[in-house]
């Protein structure tokens, strides 16, 4: 049965109430944003985060945005869960084994951001188990659109509220994003790419290009490196309840865990054909 904004969901409560957090979460980083406004101000590091890359002060900044929310749901009577961020790692909000899971990652596209570059997101997903299959609620918010993408499984895909359905003016592959694209990942793809895609576009999020797939914007999307559980979550259940096929590392979405250390190669299209075509790619350049 669907699920709809405001009905009850066996594992994650009231979907409302989530996605109301999130958009607080949104105002917040906005303001934060606003404050920290250009490329010196933003290229401000203090350490390594768990996810084991460099920290930007601005990262943690929205990080603790987002927690400060996840704390206040906790005070509202949500369930016990565990969080799964980029800088904090696992954090437990009650019992540390409880099966819910929260993946967070406050800027997908944190170079973007650091660069005043604006196709960055806040991506944050709501999961009843470890794994990709278990995600129950994704939101995506594309700072540079000011566009929120939001699914609850089995309800369809909303843009800032509404439902959207899936448009697509073409069936092949003609607009595909790549994303991790430094010159030297992405040559040997981009060579097993031509003749097979019609256009490249590299946002710079892996969120919002999920996202992009989800409302036909993009008729595909593929990773050139490994990524992680942060910057997938949410945008690979909205991009399957716009019937979008999703794969990590080409196996089963059940076998591809939220947890932080895991890594995998993504692919995603609007049919089979495409999605076969970027995996046949993916395991052709990319190094096993």
């Amino acid at each position: 049965m669907a699920v709809k904004a405001g009905d009850s969901d066996p594992w994650i409560g009231d979907p409302e109430l989530w996605l109301e957090a999130c958009r607080r979460m949104v105002d917040g980083q906005r303001a934060i944003f606003r404050e920290v406004a250009g490329i010196a101000a933003r290229t401000e590091y203090e350490g390594i985060g768990e996810g084991g890359d460099r920290t930007l002060v601005i990262d943690r900044r929205c990080e603790d945005v987002a927690f400060a929310e996840l704390e206040r749901l906790r005070d509202q009577g949500a369930p016990d869960f565990v969080a799964i961020s980029e800088e904090r790692g696992e954090v437990a909000f009650g019992d540390p084994g409880a099966p819910l899971k929260v993946v967070i990652d406050p800027i997908d596209g944190s170079l973007n951001a650091r660069r005043m570059i604006p196709s960055h997101s806040l991506s944050v997903a709501v999961a009843s188990g470890p794994s990709m299959a278990d995600v129950e609620l994704g939101f995506v918010h594309d700072f540079g659109a000011e566009e929120a993408f939001s699914a609850v499984r089995g309800a369809g895909v909303r843009v800032n509220g509404e439902p959207v359905e899936l448009e697509r003016p073409y069936a092949g592959l003609e607009v595909v994003a790549l994303e991790s694209a430094n010159p030297e990942t992405i040559s040997p793809v981009v060579a097993a790419l031509a003749g097979r895609v019609w256009r490249l576009r590299a946002p710079g999020s892996i969120a919002i290009s999920l996202a992009y797939v989800a409302t036909g914007r993009f008729d595909g999307m593929l990773t050139a490196r490994s990524c992680r559980s942060v910057d997938a979550a949410a945008g690979q259940l909205i991009a399957r309840e716009a019937s979008g096929l999703v794969s990590f590392a080409d196996g089963p979405l059940a076998e591809a865990p939220l947890d932080l250390a895991a890594r995998y190669e993504l692919a995603a299209a609007l049919d089979r054909e495409g999605l076969e075509i970027l995996l046949e790619v993916q395991r052709q350049a990319i190094p096993g």
